[in-house]
């Protein structure tokens, strides 16, 4: 064979394989490349998916402040409808269908949530799942008598007062209350409550609140006076009712203090108007002096059988730290000024006395 074509052919070859390399290599390129965007366009439906999920678990709730409450032994279709009516529809149901994915059970949601505008729906979720209450105030500043403290301090809670008073009632005796003193037992404050609380719990902390004011050292002043804790809160009931002057609380609570010291009838307005059953008498009579009652002061000496209304501890703390004085009698001010005019002997009270009915005949009050 001649050398040239020997040449040639070899050129050949190394050209072909060259050929086939640059093909090889060009379709291998071309896979690459398919699979670069094949990734790319995966990437991008899976950020535009977890955009998109992200947003539908975090969107805000942007209405106004409410409260969710989730009654006991709710259905989880009634779950369902209190999201929905208190959040609206659409945002209620996103929280119900993030509830239900995260395994939320209708007794662990049974409570009050405040639910605030930005909040997220995927947290609100989570708090029903997790039972998250918001706590809320049982306020409760004044009464008259417990059937008006359950009404006020149950308002806010799932309990009612029916269900308050019978808890009351018979939880109350064991602790040493009878039904004249329950009063005694309840100190008004503004606690706070979950609204799920059951009426047993109210009664029991409000109680654990009346045991911890009663500190070692006002038990000691209680005793100094001659009187029992229930005692104490008897007589402040009746300063309570006497003046609605606080800086007079301490002299009026002396003044009963010293009439109980010497066995003199405390004669005292406010338990007469409690047993006719009516706070609002302006003038007494002797037709109320008259009435049949334990609560009849000016018939039975010593202190009735228990507070004529709920006490503020603030009273308690002025009988407790009544100042010292000699003074057995007392008038309200002939001015009306909602003081009163202070006496050692009947003689000065009788003109104390004469000045106030006058000024009641002229102003007309009967």
């Amino acid at each position: 064979m001649d050398k040239h074509n020997i040449n040639n052919n070899s050129e050949e070859r190394k050209n072909d394989t060259a050929d086939r390399k640059t093909y090889r290599g060009s379709r291998s390129w071309r896979k690459l490349r398919i699979a670069l965007i094949v990734i790319i366009v995966l990437a991008a439906i899976a950020g535009v998916t977890g955009l998109l999920g992200w947003n539908y678990v975090m969107k805000p709730y942007s209405g106004e402040d409410k409260w969710l409450k989730i009654p006991a032994y709710s259905s989880a279709s009634q779950v369902k409808d209190s999201l929905t009516a208190t959040l609206g529809k659409e945002f209620g149901g996103r929280v119900f269908k993030l509830w239900q994915y995260q395994d939320g059970t209708t007794m662990k949601a049974h409570g009050a949530y405040l639910i605030k505008s930005g909040d997220k729906c995927f947290y609100i979720a989570r708090r029903l799942r997790s039972g998250m209450q918001t706590p809320v105030k049982g306020v409760w500043n004044n009464g008259r008598d417990v059937e008006d403290m359950a009404r006020k301090l149950t308002a806010d809670l799932e309990c009612t007062p029916d269900d308050f008073i019978a808890t009351m009632e018979r939880v109350l005796p064991n602790k040493g209350f009878n039904r004249e003193n329950f009063s005694a037992a309840f100190i008004p404050d503004t606690y706070e409550f979950y609204w799920s609380s059951s009426a047993s719990e109210v009664v029991n902390r409000l109680i654990e609140y009346r045991d911890r004011f009663w500190t070692p050292e006002r038990k000691k002043k209680a005793e100094q006076l001659g009187l029992t804790e229930n005692e104490v809160v008897t007589l402040a009931s009746i300063v309570e009712e006497e003046s609605a002057k606080r800086d007079e609380y301490g002299k009026i609570a002396r003044l009963y203090i010293n009439r109980l010291n010497i066995d003199m009838p405390l004669q005292a307005d406010p338990t007469l108007k409690f047993a006719a059953g009516d706070p609002s008498i302006r003038r007494l009579t002797r037709q109320h002096t008259n009435i049949e009652s334990p609560y009849n002061t000016y018939k039975y000496k010593g202190l009735p059988p228990g507070p004529i209304r709920l006490v503020d501890k603030r009273t308690i703390d002025a009988v407790l730290d009544a100042p010292e004085h000699d003074y057995l009698y007392m008038c309200a001010k002939e001015d009306f000024s909602g003081y009163h005019n202070f006496a050692k002997d009947y003689s000065t009270h009788q003109i104390n006395a004469r000045r106030y009915q006058q000024e009641l005949d002229r102003r007309n009050i009967h």
